[in-house]
């Protein structure tokens, strides 16, 4: 489906905290399709101009995903800043995802 290539942000000022997000997924299953889609929603919404994310297909890439320990996906790993998070899902509970990735409604 997508090839491992992390996305920049856009733009964003000098002092803003840039979110560092990793995802995994299996090609074009639909809770897969689901969670590319939530999440570039969700970074459009909350962190506009501030995160950095990849895409990692584990069916492309299955020795990166096991050196990760990613065993389930999709699975999102937020990297940076601290602390670290891991969501197994579509991400579909904005809520629950937003909570986790620290990031204010």
């Amino acid at each position: 489906m997508r090839a491992a290539r992390p996305r920049k942000p856009k733009s964003g000022a000098a002092g803003t905290t840039v979110v560092v997000l990793r995802l995994y997924i299996a090609t074009s299953g639909p809770n897969s399709v689901r969670a590319v889609a939530n999440l570039e929603d969700i970074c459009k919404k909350h962190l506009p101009g501030a995160f950095s994310h990849e895409i990692i297909d584990v069916l492309e890439f299955p020795k990166r995903a096991l050196a990760d320990g990613i065993l389930v996906t999709p699975s999102l790993a937020k990297l940076s800043p601290s602390p670290a998070a891991k969501i197994v899902g579509d991400l579909s509970d904005r809520g629950g995802v937003l909570v986790a990735l620290g990031i204010k409604q």
